[in-house]
């Protein structure tokens, strides 16, 4: 897959949880995040184009907030070479409001390496 981001990704050194806020399961948990999208790591695989309305579990160094909610759209989906029942989605932020977005940002800075 030839590589189109513009925006550099950061391997993310803190395991959190992103559940769906439709039915409540857990979708994966953030792998990299870019300060427009992030790539999670899932036991499901979800296709391109899918848009997800989730939440994402925050800490309190974050924000007061204990969690945020926004809306992503599945880029592609990779199966893991190692286990097959693990895959990788990329994700780009659609529907976030200005608040979630600036503590999107923050987690970026801190998380982010």
């Amino acid at each position: 897959m030839r590589e189109r981001r513009r925006v550099e990704r950061r391997k993310f050194g803190y395991y959190m949880p992103l559940i769906d806020n439709i039915n409540g399961e857990l979708v994966g948990h953030l792998a990299d995040i870019s300060k427009g999208g992030f790539r999670i790591d899932t036991t499901i695989p979800i296709p391109e184009g899918k848009v997800l309305s989730l939440t994402l579990t925050l800490t309190g160094e974050i924000s007061h907030k204990p969690s945020m909610n926004f809306k992503a759209r599945s880029k592609w989906c990779k199966g893991d070479e190692v286990s097959p029942n693990s895959y990788y989605v990329g994700f780009e932020l659609l529907d976030i409001s200005p608040e979630n977005n600036r503590i999107f940002q923050k987690i970026v800075e801190t998380y982010g390496s």
